[in-house]
């Protein structure tokens, strides 16, 4: 045991440090929130019709409707048709107005959208039409992203530590989500968007260790929740921002440029002590114990700090270490699959803001409100009935929620969207769940790769979830079926998984015994009203005390 944990008692599980720790989060996730669905407001369906001035050069002083009625066929209900044009002829003026025209094909000179549009991603990168589907596949890529991001920055932190790879994370996302403003061409702005969503993915991963690894067990949760808040009310800025900035490039600058204020606060981001004791940097950790301290207005007894020793032969973990174990092997994949199905109903949910029948800015208004209270209510339930029923039971729900949507009629938009607005709240109490769960299953030397595994399943998960959208040209609900389902079958797997509710965090892969005991241990102490030291040592009395 690398004592650490010892020492965080006497520094304070929630002081000042700690405090200032979790408000230096706020301005990164706000950003997160507005990059995760920005594009949505970006691509607004406008009116629009082929570009047909060809006819211009045979009859220059026709009247706008005059060329529209020549040159466009009608759809069923008498409107033009905004994917198809009559063919083109070389005929006079007089030829066409008394034969008409016949033919059709597909626009070919691009199209025509109403002068006083604001710029948006759709009109002028003409995402209509035969590119309509380069909306949804754009958005994959930035799911993609968050992917690699996964992939990368979660061993990455585990070997150079939290403090850099969240300053390179926010270094990107600003760089690169101003540059998106700057883009010429559609497929640079995918690329751009691309880099973004693994600078996302660095960021909530990361933030969420360091956080975890400086709190103490009974206000974890408490923390890790309040920058998740701070998401929620990200979305609900977005919504604001989206209604007043109709210009894409604008809004992508208002967005995205605010993140560079989080350097001028670079040097009050400490390093996880837990991960410097974990590479054997004892000096740096006993000057960060001490700084914290400090601040928390607290003393370590020098007998205590000189106690702190790395583990015997502590080294870096790596992905296969996750299934060497059987405990961790069973973790591993639970928690990748329930990351996978809750990541597919969160973003089937909050991907079809547009597709509920409401207006879609006090959709997202709604969706990034109704988080807040999910957010702040899995504090309780974390704490009334643990990490692996509160796990389970979300899932679940949130599973049923778009089964029963799948079988509202078209004609019912309200009923829709209150369904879809409950199905957002527990999908994001479940995201949370997720975790702070996660967090405490996996042990200090590979917390991050354990982490960034289960993100990179989710982020899969994101990039599905656009493209099942698709579905939906074959029948409505196909999509609402697949994301109501599979969350059903994650959730009743987390069944599986050992509770960690009031357990310290495991520092390396070969402790005394495994999470899974530990945590049962300390489950069936706490319920005698005794929560057994790690190390062996004396009960605590706690039963006047609720720990997380």
């Amino acid at each position: 045991m690398s004592g650490v944990g010892e020492i965080l008692k006497t520094v304070g599980d929630f002081g000042p440090f700690q405090r200032r720790l979790v408000l230096l989060t706020l301005i990164p996730c706000l950003s997160v929130a507005f990059h995760q669905f920005c594009q949505l407001f970006m691509v607004v369906d406008v009116p629009h019709h082929c570009n047909t001035s060809w006819i211009r050069a045979v009859g220059p002083n026709l009247t706008e409707e005059e060329q529209l009625n020549l040159t466009l066929p009608r759809d069923a209900e008498g409107s033009y048709e905004q994917c198809s044009m009559y063919s083109p002829v070389d005929w006079d003026l007089d030829s066409i107005v008394a034969y008409g025209l016949n033919a059709t094909e597909e626009c070919s000179s691009g199209w025509v959208y109403p002068s006083a549009q604001p710029p948006s991603l759709l009109t002028e990168f003409d995402l209509v039409c035969d590119r309509k589907e380069l909306h949804d596949i754009a958005q994959s890529v930035y799911m993609m992203g968050l992917f690699l991001g996964s992939m990368i920055f979660g061993p990455l932190s585990d070997r150079i530590g939290r403090r850099p790879v969240i300053l390179i994370s926010v270094f990107l996302q600003g760089l690169f989500g101003v540059g998106i403003a700057l883009v010429p061409h559609f497929y640079v702005y995918m690329a751009f968007r691309c880099v973004v969503g693994a600078s996302v993915s660095g960021i909530t991963m990361t933030i969420l260790a360091l956080a975890t690894e400086w709190i103490g067990v009974s206000s974890r949760p408490k923390a890790v929740l309040s920058s998740h808040c701070c998401f929620a009310i990200g979305q609900m800025i977005l919504a604001g921002l989206s209604y007043s900035i109709r210009n894409w490039r604008l809004l992508e600058i208002a967005g995205s440029a605010p993140i560079f204020a989080f350097f001028f606060s670079i040097q009050l981001l400490p390093e996880s002590a837990r991960w410097l004791v974990t590479k054997g940097r004892i000096e740096e950790a006993k000057k960060a114990l001490q700084k914290a301290a400090s601040v928390n207005k607290r003393a370590i007894p020098p007998g205590l700090l000189e106690q702190l020793k790395p583990e015997t032969q502590t080294k870096s973990g790596g992905t296969l270490d996750l299934f060497r174990k059987k405990h961790l092997r069973k973790v591993t994949l639970i928690m990748s699959c329930a990351w996978f199905v809750n990541s597919l109903v969160y973003y089937g949910l909050s991907l079809n803001v547009t597709n509920f029948g409401l207006d879609f800015y006090l959709t997202q208004l709604a969706f990034g409100a109704v988080e807040i209270p999910a957010r702040v209510g899995c504090i309780f339930l974390l704490q009334w009935f643990g990490r692996k029923k509160t796990q389970a039971v979300l899932l679940v729900l949130s599973g049923l929620v778009c089964l029963i949507i799948t079988g509202i009629p078209e004609d019912q938009p309200v009923v829709t969207t209150i369904l879809a607005t409950i199905g957002k709240f527990t999908a994001s109490a479940s995201f949370s769940t997720s975790y702070v769960y996660a967090a405490e299953l996996f042990p200090t030397v590979i917390r991050q790769t354990g982490v960034g595994l289960c993100s990179m399943l989710a982020r899969v998960a994101g990039i599905v979830a656009p493209l099942i959208r698709l579905l939906s040209q074959y029948h409505r609900a196909i999509p609402m079926a697949i994301f109501g389902s599979a969350p059903v079958v994650g959730g009743l797997l987390c069944i599986l998984l050992p509770e960690t509710r009031g357990t310290d965090l495991a520092d390396d892969t070969g402790d005394g015994c495994s999470p899974a005991e530990v945590c049962e241990n300390a489950n069936s102490s706490s319920e005698n009203g005794h929560r057994k030291g790690k190390d062996g040592g004396q009960d605590n009395d706690d039963t006047k005390t609720t720990y997380f």
